[in-house]
């Protein structure tokens, strides 16, 4: 099997509605993961350890950071074969709507697939955490002669009502497929593999197709694969499941977006950063190592650049750039930092103008938050979560799931309590 034979393909994904506000001004797979990285880091690195040469991302909504990142990060020199390539949304002579789904998406860019001339495309989403070798994936797809093939996730019978599960054979052919059974008797027959505690298996929203068959299936109707592409494909060709059981995690959601960072921050973490083999990368910034004078860390993922003084902070992410000042206490939170550092003529002039320095004021309290980038947190400022808070939006905080979060570029002016 040659790797050259492959080609990769990203979703960007739709609007982002449910990891709003953090989409608010940038896609999907754009958005900071611990610290350091964004969510498209993940299967681009994927794809790139497994030697894809060729590799398309699909964008959309939101998408100018995105392109900067991609742009900036993943350059290829002449010397080096392959490309990657961003294919955005675009009026033709044949279609002038948006993406309607994820395989509408691919349809709408079949021209420039069939001119990558590969046996085999792997379609992945832009927003999971995990570290799966892309080379086994396809391997089994070529050895068990599949037309299709779809990564698969043990889970638990109360984790099934939010996923797609799909039956498997004795010989790993998927026959059904069940989008969130929600009952016991949409569950009953559904289980699959020697696992008693986690007896369904799931789908992971990535698949391997032979590119021909890709391009038959697309040529019936339907917008989305896990919709409608997937299911009728069940029923008319050789679907096979391939079971990943490492660490994987959808991040489509503020809730999760907030869990899988927190759960970065223990000393067991679940997903491994400090691979010596197989690293996450990401775009080089040649920035300062973080200065800590007099503060108290526990359980903290912190980045580089960051300045912090005296401060207390437990259980949270600190991202790049972040700027702490004394007296704040910052716990179970996500600090995504900044994007540049302000100079004294602008600190100068933006406090004219009544707002707090970027970053996090003097005597702040920030419990069970998301601060986004450029966010500009006054001097005693408290923010903490409440039972059951209701959603909630304003101009400068909004409130999701019980989470309070800050989006880039708001001001909390002094003495603020949400």
């Amino acid at each position: 099997m040659q790797m050259s034979d492959v080609l990769g393909i990203i979703l960007g994904g739709g609007q982002g509605t449910r990891l709003y506000p953090l989409t608010r001004e940038r896609a999907k797979p754009a958005v900071p993961l611990a610290g350091k990285y964004r969510l498209i880091d993940i299967p681009m690195s994927n794809c790139l350890h497994a030697g894809i040469e060729k590799i398309a991302i699909l964008t959309q909504f939101n998408s100018v950071s995105l392109h900067r990142h991609i742009w900036g990060t993943y350059n290829r020199d002449i010397f080096t074969p392959g490309w990657v390539q961003i294919l955005a949304a675009e009026q033709t002579p044949y279609s002038r709507d948006w993406y309607q789904g994820t395989a509408d998406a691919v349809r709408k860019q079949i021209i420039e697939i069939r001119e990558a001339n590969s046996r085999y495309t792997i379609i992945l989403a832009g927003d999971h955490l995990y570290r799966m070798d892309y080379r086994d994936f396809i391997r089994y797809h070529i050895e068990t002669k599949a037309d299709v093939t779809i990564a698969v996730q043990p889970v638990s019978r109360e984790s099934a009502s939010q996923l797609g599960i799909l039956k498997m054979d004795a010989e790993g052919r998927i026959t059904r497929f069940t989008e969130k059974p929600k009952t016991a008797e949409q569950l009953d027959g559904l289980e699959s593999g020697n696992n008693p505690q986690k007896p369904y298996m799931a789908s992971m929203g990535i698949y391997v197709f032979a590119t021909d068959v890709l391009f038959e299936l697309l040529a019936a109707p339907g917008d989305d694969f896990g919709r409608d592409i997937i299911p009728a494909a069940i029923h008319e060709r050789r679907v096979m499941g391939y079971v990943f059981d490492g660490y994987w995690e959808d991040i489509g959601t503020i809730r999760r977006f907030y869990k899988v960072n927190l759960d970065l921050t223990s000393p067991d973490a679940p997903f491994d950063f400090y691979s010596p083999d197989r690293p996450i990368y990401t775009r080089a910034r040649f920035l300062p190592g973080s200065e800590v004078w007099e503060a108290e860390l526990k359980n903290v993922l912190l980045t580089d650049g960051c300045r912090i003084h005296k401060a207390l902070i437990e259980d949270s992410v600190i991202g790049l750039r972040s700027l702490i000042k004394p007296d704040a206490q910052i716990r179970s939170s996500v600090i995504m930092g900044a994007d540049y550092y302000e100079t004294d003529e602008d600190k100068l002039d933006n406090r004219r103008l009544g707002r707090p320095d970027i970053g996090i004021g003097p005597g702040a309290v920030i419990e069970r938050a998301i601060v986004d980038k450029n966010a500009r947190i006054g001097r005693n400022v408290h923010i903490r979560a409440l039972p059951n808070r209701e959603d909630f939006e304003s101009e400068h905080w909004v409130a999701r799931d019980g989470i309070v979060i800050v989006p880039k570029n708001a001001i909390i002016p002094d003495n603020t309590i949400i």
